[in-house]
């Protein structure tokens, strides 16, 4: 069994194609979907800003096999993002994603001396 990492990836991405119905549905929601909703999870979460309803991002939790990469987690959030997407009958166009892997990632803590 191959070693597992847990990667966090941002997909971003821009509305297309929106009917009436979904615009509607996504000003209604809008303050439900801003800054204090970005979380990352194996769900997703999507953040907008509603004015101008141009661009989102989903947020997402990825445990993948080491040796896969972060390409695949790209790969792996970005397949989740668009059955999401589709699921709530929103358009979108040119997703990308950004991946972190948490397992690898250094993190710089203060020492006593710099405080």
């Amino acid at each position: 069994m191959s070693e597992q990492h847990t990667y966090r990836v941002i997909v971003r991405g821009t509305w297309d194609g929106l009917t009436d119905e979904a615009r509607e549905r996504l000003l209604a929601e809008a303050a439900d979907h801003g800054l204090a909703g970005m979380r990352f999870s194996e769900e997703g979460s999507l953040t907008y800003e509603p004015v101008p309803l141009k661009h989102f991002s989903m947020r997402y939790v990825v445990v993948s096999d080491a040796e896969d990469g972060p390409e695949m987690a790209g790969a792996i959030a970005e397949d989740r993002a668009e059955t999401a997407l589709r699921a709530l009958g929103y358009g979108w166009a040119g997703l990308r994603s950004t991946v972190t892997d948490m397992d690898t990632m250094k993190i710089n803590r203060k020492s006593a001396s710099r405080r």
